[in-house]
């Protein structure tokens, strides 16, 4: 197995719904990429930043879900670009009037301050098998919708810092709502597909080799190996 370099990777969860958000960097004071920016992040965010001097360069969204994308638009400013499946471009354009209304309404009540959406202002329309080069870093864009229309993973060929000495890994897929350890995403919202979703874990989730390391939208992480050998949902696929 060959050894990378490893890379800058933080990752903290979300002030609802234990949403991972993602800060990837190749080393301290360089460039970085945010994947997922969620619900009430940008106070940790920005502590993030400020302790290992980064600069975001991208923001990476694996699929249009309020609690994945909520602070994207402060997160971006005016000139960062958020990255999204084409296929999930609409969600961006009225988020509130297209979540369900109850759960608008509890996350009001939770943070007692009506909930507000604009728009990004640069938004970059991503497809499978594109491959983003950001922050010095290599991306390539798995489309496996199910979960929503354009839910996506985003592989790179690199190791979060201290994780290659604990477990057998050489490469990394941020698995959003597609695939959690133990578990995938649910199929039963507007926009999820059960048997896309069974095709997404046959032909893009099941070829992923045992070493790659699994950083999913919420919970904590895992292995291929482990989830091949383990995750219920995958059983009875095929290879």
């Amino acid at each position: 197995m060959v050894r990378l370099p490893p890379v800058l990777t933080v990752a903290f969860p979300a002030t609802a719904f234990d949403t991972n958000c993602y800060v990837l960097a190749p080393a301290p004071g360089e460039e970085c990429v945010v994947v997922d920016p969620g619900i009430g992040i940008e106070e940790t965010l920005r502590a993030v930043l400020t302790e290992h001097r980064l600069r975001p360069a991208a923001v990476l969204l694996t699929h249009g879900h309020l609690d994945h994308v909520y602070s994207v638009t402060p997160v971006c400013g005016a000139d960062t670009a958020a990255y999204i499946h084409a296929n999930d471009r609409y969600r961006l354009v009225d988020l509130l009037g297209q979540s369900n209304p109850g759960l608008v309404a509890m996350l009001e009540q939770q943070f007692g301050t009506r909930a507000t959406w604009t728009e990004p202002s640069n938004v970059v329309e991503i497809g499978d098998r594109t491959h983003l080069d950001l922050a010095g870093l290599g991306f390539d864009v798995l489309h496996a919708p199910g979960h929503t229309e354009g839910s996506v993973m985003f592989a790179v060929d690199a190791v979060p810092d201290g994780i290659a000495d604990q477990v057998d890994v050489d490469r990394t897929v941020l698995s959003g709502d597609v695939l959690f350890a133990g578990s995938i995403g649910r199929t039963d919202l507007p926009g999820g597909d059960a048997a896309a979703m069974h095709r997404s874990l046959r032909d893009v989730v099941l070829p992923l080799p045992d070493t790659t390391l699994v950083l999913p939208g919420h919970y904590g992480a895992s292995t291929m190996e482990r989830e091949r050998a383990t995750n219920p949902h995958l059983q009875g696929l095929g290879a």
